[in-house]
């Protein structure tokens, strides 16, 4: 064919390929409209799982009559006017793609009505021919109704899928919209049935209690808060303690500028601070918000603008993993004021066993008692009968069970503590500091190994030059697809190094930076402590006991050993009431 101007409708239907995916596609891109318009209560209701109604209410600002006609137009914007406006946007919306797309393959009645407005004003859309303007009875704000998605292309509607499923894509949009904007009203409902009624949160209990509402009671009652700034870049939102994880990533929420993005420098910066505090192939679970200077972030890397790019992202790598790491460090007794709970039977049987239940050496264990007992020659404990602020997080401990357990009692009840995994995070943070008190020490190999590697890898390794030296490789390209690695760090100079370099290279690839080297110093470390820690059927005194909780309550991440277990729980004497029916 020769070349030709596509015309308008058609043009618009290809951008709705871009937009338009599902209708969960449209719900995301009208609420974040409302957003822009400044609501304060969004009700989205729902026919048919989208398929036949997708109705969005609003009360923000509303659209002028003679824009009203406009807003349906491609390119047609309010957010933004020049290029610099671009590079900085800080609305959810600027394509001013979204309505004529949606319009293209949909029927669309639109309705406005602005503070200072007589009477509101409607405009219709079937299939991208728009009706005039007229008159018609609205409060301020904003309704959009969309009827028969894709009914004029078949080929897009029968890629949908069933009724739940569809919806079950639209509940998830308006509950990450819900997230991102706690002080603002959604309401959702399917068929006209209420699905989920979010009041606005203004204070700190009210958004934890939106928190319950979307990501269950367990996360609410298992998460702490972090807000932390750092170089004009802040960081806050809820974490889950190390116990509560998820065989999945299925709870991971992230908020930039308030917009919600899948982002891997971000998720790889939270992976590295819960490293050593969850079991391998565990997923920590999280709502966070990151806000800073717009010029900083990339908003028009995706059509649907799902992805963003930044501009300094290994500095954003390192604040985020900073922060979150500061706010893992306190969970430990008393850092906090969350209980850690055991483990799920679910967590259990996906995880398996995974203490190191290998014998020590004779030597080791009677180094690890020696100075078990040096803990234990401490000035005499409190007692029990003295004031309740005088009684530590763990309180004091009255017995031993099975070997296995310290049984204590503070102000709350009865606690219960793993002694083995409790000592094992303890050791494990003494070797930890020791050896980050040294430095990185890097030995040179003395034979010196070359690995075969993708060009485009030999590549990586050149431009990377310093990066890695930092980690403690030193590596040299050896031909157009091989390179050789002279030292490592001192460490690991009995490790693989062949999959640790390779390690290296996908997670530069990935996020841009490493911190392969660091965890499996870490690993190696953590070894070394599960086989230097007080195992299981060791008899020991109330003082060595009491030393032992003592230093949980001083020792960062104490709350769980170094795979995830919890090393503490806590039986209220509420609990125990319950239990044996005291008080019916």
């Amino acid at each position: 064919m020769p070349i030709q101007q596509l015309p308008d409708h058609l043009i618009n239907q290809i951008a709705a390929g871009e937009v338009v995916e599902r209708p969960a596609s449209v719900i995301k891109e009208l609420v974040e409209n409302s957003l822009d318009a400044g609501a304060q209560s969004i009700q989205i209701d729902v026919i048919a799982g989208g398929q036949k109604l997708m109705r969005i209410r609003d009360d923000g600002k509303g659209i002028d009559k003679d824009e009203i006609e406009l807003a349906l137009s491609r390119h047609a914007t309010s957010k933004i006017s020049s290029l610099d406006d671009l590079e900085a946007v800080a609305s959810l919306g600027f394509r001013g793609e979204a309505l004529p797309s949606i319009a293209s393959v949909a029927r669309l009645t639109l309705c406005s009505r602005t503070p200072h407005g007589d009477s509101a004003w409607q405009v219709e859309a079937d299939g991208g021919d728009l009706t005039a303007p007229k008159p018609a009875a609205h409060p301020q704000g904003t309704t959009v109704e969309i009827h028969d998605l894709f009914y004029n292309t078949p080929a897009r509607r029968r890629f949908l899928r069933t009724e739940r499923t569809e919806f079950s894509h639209v509940e998830k949009w308006v509950r990450r919209l819900a997230l991102s904007r706690p002080e603002i009203s959604f309401t959702l409902t399917h068929n006209q049935r209420t699905v989920m009624q979010a009041p606005a949160a203004r204070t700190a209990e009210a958004q934890r209690q939106r928190i319950a509402k979307i990501c269950g009671d367990s996360f609410a009652d298992q998460c702490v808060y972090i807000e932390r700034e750092t170089d004009g870049i802040a960081l806050s939102g809820w974490i889950g303690l190390p116990t509560f994880n998820r065989s999945q990533p299925d709870m991971q929420y992230w908020f930039v500028n308030g917009r919600s993005v899948a982002d891997k420098t971000l998720a790889h910066a939270v992976r590295h601070a819960y490293r050593d505090v969850l079991f391998h192939g565990r997923y920590p679970a999280y709502v966070l918000n990151l806000t800073m200077d717009p010029a900083g972030v990339d908003a028009n890397a995706h059509p649907a603008k799902h992805e963003v790019r930044f501009r300094d992202g290994r500095r954003l790598h390192g604040v985020v993993s900073q922060s979150v790491d500061i706010a893992l460090q306190d969970t430990r007794p008393g850092g906090h004021n969350v209980t850690p709970i055991p483990m799920t039977r679910e967590s259990v049987f996906n995880q398996g066993s995974m203490s190191l239940q290998s014998r020590p050496s004779q030597s080791g264990v009677r180094e690890t008692l020696a100075a078990y007992q040096s803990m234990a020659d401490a000035p005499p404990l409190t007692d029990m009968s003295a004031e309740a602020g005088d009684v530590p997080p763990l309180g004091f401990a009255v017995a031993q069970l099975a070997g296995v357990y310290i049984l204590a009692e503070n102000t709350d009840g009865l606690v219960i503590v793993d002694m083995h995994a409790a000592h094992e995070r303890i050791t494990y943070e003494k070797l930890k500091k020791g050896y980050d008190d040294r430095n990185l020490v890097c030995q040179p190999l003395l034979v010196p190994e070359t690995i075969s590697v993708a060009e485009s890898e030999a590549n990586l390794i050149e431009e990377s030059g310093g990066v890695l030296a930092g980690l403690g490789l030193v590596v040299d390209r050896a031909g157009p697809t091989s390179v050789t690695v002279r030292e490592v760090p001192s460490l690991l100079k009995n490790s693989d190094i062949e999959s640790l370099l390779r390690d290296v290279l996908s997670d530069l690839s990935e996020a841009g930076q490493s911190n392969r080297i660091e965890d499996a110093g870490d690993d190696y470390l953590a070894t070394m402590a599960c086989h230097h820690s007080v195992r299981a059927n060791r008899l020991l005194s109330l003082a060595e006991m009491n030393a032992l909780l003592r230093q949980m309550e001083e020792t960062e991440r104490a709350d769980q050993c170094n795979h995830g277990r919890p090393t503490w729980t806590t039986v209220t004497m509420s609990e125990l009431d319950r239990l044996f029916l005291r008080g019916r």
